[in-house]
């Protein structure tokens, strides 16, 4: 479970994050993150996306747990005031957790490398 202070749940920010963030995709997962703070709260917030399209009910839940649980061990590595959205698509239903794992982290070097240069 993500901490409250770290979870991103306006749709408001959730728009802005990804309208104005930077964005990197993979098979398996969309990662946008923005550096520009989307409140004065100061800590880096987390939001995930699981549509329909990735499964039924149970396929859902099960992709947004594990992401939940990805993210939260990535809290770290992330700039202080960020806000960070992860949008699964279909094939992360089938996908293990060490491949999500890895596309998550290859998506946010790519992320991260754009927004400190």
């Amino acid at each position: 479970m993500l901490p409250a202070a770290h979870r991103l749940t306006d749709a408001r920010a959730f728009r802005a994050v990804i309208r104005g963030g930077s964005r990197a995709g993979s098979r398996t997962l969309v990662v946008h993150l923005d550096p520009v703070p989307t409140d004065a709260s100061g800590v880096a917030r987390v939001g995930l996306v699981v549509s329909r399209a990735v499964g039924n009910a149970v396929t859902r839940n099960r992709v947004q747990r594990r992401l939940r649980h990805l993210a939260r061990e990535r809290l770290d590595g992330l700039p202080g005031s960020c806000a960070l959205v992860i949008r699964a698509l279909p094939p992360a239903s089938a996908a293990s957790s060490a491949e999500l794992a890895s596309d998550l982290d290859r998506c946010l070097q790519r992320v991260l490398r754009e927004v400190t240069s």
